[in-house]
């Protein structure tokens, strides 16, 4: 039987908000409890920073590299992290002693899975020495050095959340992450898993309110509720080759640029993003075993109404599915992310693989992380 550890979970994703946490406590395969969460945002000027550090990525051949600012960027997008570590520790009334391993994703910066490629900025040596907990941190290599796509990793605990489902949801269901780029999770009667990146999420959105100067994301989708679809434009993103590919891969921020400004109006805009979101998964979602009947949502994107109720629409008239928040299953949608880093860190300590064939294309199951000791 396999150990039972508490873990933290840390992820800060593509939409470059800020870090969410997360306590767990699980063996790795079905037993799952979930614990305190925090999210905590980056102050504007450290986005800043990381927006400049993206640029600065592009010219990046090695992983191990840190040109520019990369290296003190790294440097103190770690200490943040840190403090974020000992703020959920406080909230939670446990000591560094009380915790068995930190899962840190850290900041992708840059992912070219053609050419087996991807950096997350994060130093698991300095994280482990200023929380004084070991750190499993650089999860994604291993699966890219077996010919995977190094994304995406949640699948293997969306598959343990699995079995706490309401058995009268109707089937199959399929875990949907919408953050800055939304996936899916497609888990068979035996727990074969089928997952892939399905398209642009939050991301799109959020660049296209920040460059008009109104603020960093569309709140509770008040923009977008004022505008109209824009067909020819909402045409344009699905045309995009990534779609009706027959083998599918894992995307990059750069991959779905945002409208050029001016070429719709900012409501207009908003809402044909907002619409794009769900349509782009349904339209992915061809590429799975079997059509969903049941969409379960998580990730910041289940936050704004626009979003899931353009996307409850699509899935009603296209299949007659449902489309619902993970909160609707006992779930926090908004801490799955941190919550499935820190299980990939047991599985990790463990040797247990991380990937799949089904996931990210690899060859055959494979684990992955670098271990940094804190103790």
């Amino acid at each position: 039987m396999s150990r039972i550890r508490t873990a933290i979970g840390l992820m800060s994703g593509t939409s470059m908000d800020g870090i969410d946490l997360a306590i767990l406590r699980s063996d790795g395969e079905d037993q799952v409890a979930r614990g305190a969460s925090l999210s905590i945002p980056y102050p504007e000027s450290f986005r800043d920073r990381l927006k400049a550090g993206l640029v600065q990525a592009k010219a990046m051949r090695r992983r191990e590299d840190r040109p520019g600012l990369l290296h003190r960027l790294e440097r103190d997008l770690t200490l943040l992290h840190a403090v974020a570590v000992h703020d959920l520790l406080a909230e939670a009334g446990l000591s560094p002693a009380d915790i068995d391993v930190i899962g840190f994703h850290g900041q992708t910066v840059l992912h070219r899975p053609e050419t087996a490629l991807t950096v997350q900025l994060g130093d698991g040596p300095l994280l482990a020495a200023e929380t004084g907990i070991d750190v499993v941190y650089d999860m994604r290599a291993e699966d890219m050095r077996h010919g995977g796509q190094g994304a995406p990793l949640i699948p293997v605990y969306h598959r343990a959340l699995a079995a706490g489902l309401d058995p009268a949801l109707p089937r199959p269901v399929v875990f949907v992450n919408i953050g800055g780029i939304s996936n899916l999770t497609f888990i068979a009667e035996d727990g074969t898993l089928t997952a892939f990146d399905s398209g642009p999420g939050n991301m799109l959105i959020d660049q296209w309110v920040e460059a008009h100067g109104q603020g960093r994301f569309d709140e509770g989708g008040a923009i977008a509720a004022s505008g109209s679809l824009v067909p020819s434009l909402a045409e344009h993103y699905l045309g995009a080759p990534f779609f009706s590919a027959n083998t599918r891969r894992s995307l990059d921020r750069g991959d779905f640029l945002p409208p050029p400004k001016g070429a719709v109006s900012l409501d207009d805009g908003a809402r044909t993003l907002a619409w794009l979101t769900g349509a782009a998964i349904l339209r992915s979602a061809e590429h799975l075993p079997a059509r969903p009947k049941t969409y379960l949502v998580c990730g910041g994107g289940r936050l704004n109404p626009i979003i899931m109720t353009e996307f409850a629409s699509l899935a009603a008239v296209r299949d007659g599915a449902r489309v619902i928040a993970a909160e609707a299953q006992g779930f926090d949608g908004g801490a799955m992310e941190a919550e499935a880093w820190a299980y990939l860190a047991i599985r990790a300590l463990d040797g247990k693989p991380l990937t799949f064939p089904g996931t990210t294309g690899v060859q055959e199951p494979v684990s992955g992380g670098v271990v940094a000791r804190g103790r």
